[in-house]
């Protein structure tokens, strides 16, 4: 896996399984890969493992229960919010990108409209 040299790598790990949680391949309350399992799927150390899943967890995202495992959230509000943030960032994206490449904003509707 490539990982981009300016961002740290936990957080584009923990990037990707955000995308997972809210495309719906992770389920709400389903148990997650141990730390050992997510370092050997991501290519990661075992320590970078641990932290992504400590970031995850100060957003509330995942819980760990000591001995069982780490498992997603229950809470299906979480996920919607963290959709929602994740389809805002894009939105703003594509409108900084858009501009800066000198598009008004009918021109960016009509290139939506006729993307979809």
């Amino acid at each position: 896996m490539e990982y981009d040299s300016r961002t740290p790598i936990y957080l584009q790990v923990a990037d990707m399984l955000k995308l997972r949680m809210v495309r719906g391949e992770l389920r709400p309350g389903g148990k997650l890969p141990s730390t050992r399992a997510l370092a050997l799927e991501y290519g990661v150390n075992p320590n970078t493992a641990a932290r992504i899943y400590d970031e995850m967890e100060a957003l509330g995202l995942c819980r760990t229960e000591r001995g069982l495992g780490t498992f997603m959230t229950n809470d299906e509000s979480v996920v919607r919010a963290l959709r929602r943030q994740m389809a805002e960032k894009l939105a703003r994206d594509f409108v900084r990108e858009m501009t800066a490449l000198g598009y008004t904003k009918e021109q960016m509707k009509q290139a939506i409209g006729e993307e979809l």
